[in-house]
């Protein structure tokens, strides 16, 4: 079993330290001057997860990805506990790319790898959209 300790550290900010030993400052607040908020923590978690997944999965089709940037937006319940209801992930990317490659990457992300992504799900629709930019070269 993993295992994360976190800390109150004042007000309403707190020190989380993951399983991997790693610490991350989080702020409950409503203005998060300290770090994010928890709920801003899972939209950061489902950016990283899926894009691991898209760039292990292109290289592994040998393509050559040059950027990738991922935004991740969210409409939360009004009513308590406000989970994530709606939730939007838009992938830019850039480099010698396939189409297909790229859709087909995303999807299995989406689909099958990212466990973010699959809890995620449990409340939430998440839908996607990608674009393929021209390399900066």
């Amino acid at each position: 079993m993993q295992t994360a300790i976190v800390k109150w550290v004042g007000d309403e900010k707190f020190l989380a330290t993951m399983p991997s030993g790693k610490a991350v400052q989080i702020d409950a607040g409503s203005a998060h001057e300290g770090g994010p908020g928890p709920m801003e923590m899972l939209l950061g978690a489902l950016g990283a997860c899926t894009s691991v997944d898209v760039i292990l999965i292109l290289e592994k089709k040998r393509l050559k990805l040059e950027s990738l940037e991922v935004s991740v937006s969210g409409e939360r319940a009004t009513e308590p506990p406000q989970v994530w209801m709606k939730i939007e992930i838009a992938y830019r990317l850039s480099g010698t790319l396939e189409e297909k490659a790229v859709r087909d990457a995303i999807e299995l992300s989406q689909n099958k790898y990212c466990s973010v992504a699959a809890m995620l799900g449990k409340t939430a629709k998440i839908s996607y959209r990608y674009e393929i930019v021209p390399s900066a070269a």
